[in-house]
């Protein structure tokens, strides 16, 4: 322990700001292209929150078996739900959700940019990715279930 007598709370608490601090810096030096989609602070969560929940999924049980149960009961529910939402567009909103329009005919929703949490700068990314360079240059763009950004520029110009 590194604070013999302390409250097991503070603990807690400083244990979890130093890995997410370790983690967050370790990711950030990797590089965006290392990581995807994903902002490094949400890799950074996933990773500790996955953590934080092992022993509530293992019940203190650290054999090998237990871990095989558990990592098991994960794929298998994996696959179920890939299953259903393979199969029933209702149960596939539910869990997936809709696209999301973020521009038509180049005028920017913003409240749905909002909604969405996407940056400008996020947009602007994807846009010029497309080869747009402006917003009239968009017929549409479409923040899609993946977290990816659709951008269909528009024809004649």
């Amino acid at each position: 322990m590194w604070f013999p007598g302390g409250l097991v709370l503070e603990q807690i608490v400083v244990r979890s700001a130093v890995v997410y601090g370790f983690l967050l810096l370790v990711i950030r030096l990797m590089g965006k292209r290392q990581i995807g989609q994903l902002a490094p602070f949400d890799l950074v969560l996933l990773l500790v929150l996955s953590n934080a929940v092992q022993n509530a999924m293992n019940g203190g049980d650290n054999s090998v078996i237990g871990g095989l149960v558990s990592a098991g009961t994960l794929f298998a529910l994996n696959s179920a739900v890939g299953f259903i939402t393979a199969r029933s567009k209702r149960a596939e909103a539910l869990i997936e959700g809709h696209p999301v329009v973020l521009i038509h005919n180049g005028k920017l929703y913003d409240t749905m940019l909002k909604r969405a949490n996407i940056t400008r700068h996020e947009l602007n990314s994807a846009l010029r990715q497309a080869g747009c360079g402006c917003l009239d240059d968009v017929q549409y763009a479409v923040l899609e279930n993946s977290g990816t950004i659709s951008v269909v520029p528009r024809t004649g110009k």
